[in-house]
């Protein structure tokens, strides 16, 4: 993990990788330090302390956070946290990976991402309502549909993003459903919104699985992570004729060589009371750092930062890894998985059909006409491919790996805006 729950010091700093995997970029693409200066470092950071009643009466206050880092393509774009695990750094690392994200897809917008210091699981819906508005009113003056977009992310939902859409529309006085993505259907929210950042993880893969010459029917995959994005990835994966060996969530991983039914699976976590996995009994028990070590073809991380580190980089099997999640491996693991000649598909890539059907929602509120969801899909499946086509290809232009290529493709297009538009 990134940070440990008592809120002690991370042992990885996700904006130190970051910002080293920036400098390599910008040295390959030769980018001029006084711009280099301006694109390391987020345009604003706002801090909060919201106090928000508990059912029992007592008043407790939450640490929180909205990072703005670019709006030099467009408004900024990012999800909202609620974890325990939520540090500034850690705001900043994710706004920055937005940033370059919507580079990297071509989608016009800048970077942000939100965070409050809670645990969603232990708190009713009406201490997270009022705790979401109570973040909206704090943020009024940041949010806003031509000036910073929020969505979900780990530990929210479409229902924390309707109550933002109810408060931010009663602070400006008229109904603003373009203020948020990831909204309920009937708030304009867009079909294939729930599927598209694993959609985006399957079709990463599917590419990835061409360039290095893998048969779908004889290729196996392990999936850490079993929330939204992990467990689509899994779903949609598997469909491509992926056998799924090995799943994982927060209660552990389990292993079936012989392949997992993620149908089922997905399933059992709708119908538990835990909503996880655990009690599952279609795979052997592992833990979540003997799955990254499994034997297989494919791996995806999708489920927090800092999973993949120097200590056991050395250890995977995988001919490839495709990032479900922001962040899965850290700087200093990078050059073991070149060394071993993993192919890595990064997190600004391989996890942008989020942001990119978020984009498509934005453009539906804004134009007042909904798309069908094959619409929706086919357009983002077409974004994903060119993105990764053009990621590969500057990889071999550059003579570097996927993760720098990315970069490259997304400072490059980042720093060419800001020298037309001379914002200084």
């Amino acid at each position: 993990m990134s940070t440990p729950n008592n809120g002690g010091t991370p042992r990885y700093n996700p904006l130190e990788s970051m910002q080293r995997r920036f400098d390599e970029a910008k040295e390959k693409l030769g980018l001029d330090d006084q711009f280099a200066n301006v694109l390391r470092v987020p345009d604003k950071v706002v801090a909060a302390n919201i106090p928000v009643t508990m059912d029992d009466g007592t008043i407790r206050v939450f640490e929180a956070y909205r990072v703005v880092h670019s709006v030099h393509l467009g408004p900024s774009k990012g999800g909202i946290r609620y974890s325990m695990d939520v540090h500034l750094d850690e705001v900043k690392a994710l706004a920055a990976w937005m940033t370059w994200k919507c580079a990297v897809v071509n989608v016009p917008y800048g970077g942000a991402k939100g965070g409050i210091k809670c645990d969603p699981r232990s708190m009713s819906k009406g201490e997270l309502e009022r705790l979401t508005r109570g973040y909206t009113l704090a943020m009024r003056n940041v949010f806003g549909p031509d000036k910073d977009i929020p969505a979900p992310d780990m530990g929210t939902s479409a229902q924390e993003m309707a109550w933002i859409v109810d408060e931010f529309s009663k602070i400006t006085g008229h109904n603003s459903y373009a203020v948020v993505t990831g909204k309920p259907l009937v708030l304009g929210g867009s079909l294939g919104r729930v599927e598209a950042t694993g959609r985006g993880v399957m079709v990463s893969t599917r590419s990835a699985m061409a360039k290095l010459g893998l048969n779908p029917t004889n290729t196996t995959c392990v999936v850490q992570g079993f929330g939204n994005v992990g467990s689509i990835s899994a779903k949609l994966i598997a469909q491509l004729g992926v056998k799924i060996v090995a799943i994982s969530d927060v209660s552990g991983g389990y292993y079936n060589p012989e392949g997992i039914d993620v149908a089922e699976a997905i399933a059992y976590v709708a119908n538990s009371s835990t909503r996880s996995l655990e009690g599952y009994t279609g795979g052997s028990p592992v833990t979540n750092g003997e799955l990254l070590e499994l034997p297989c073809d494919i791996l995806v991380p999708a489920a927090m930062e800092d999973q993949i580190t120097p200590e056991n980089a050395a250890r995977i099997k995988a001919k490839m890894i495709v990032e479900g999640a922001n962040g899965p491996t850290t700087a200093e693991a990078d050059s073991i998985l070149n060394d071993k000649g993993i192919l890595v598909v990064p997190d600004i890539l391989a996890n942008a059909g989020g942001v990119t059907v978020s984009y498509f929602e934005w453009v539906q509120n804004r134009l007042g006409y909904y798309w069908t969801e094959e619409r929706v899909n086919r357009r983002a499946d077409r974004a994903m491919k060119q993105a990764f086509d053009n990621v590969y290809a500057t990889a071999e232009k550059y003579n570097v790996n996927m993760r720098i290529a990315a970069y490259i493709v997304a400072l490059d297009k980042v720093a060419s805006t800001l020298k037309l538009r001379g914002s200084f």
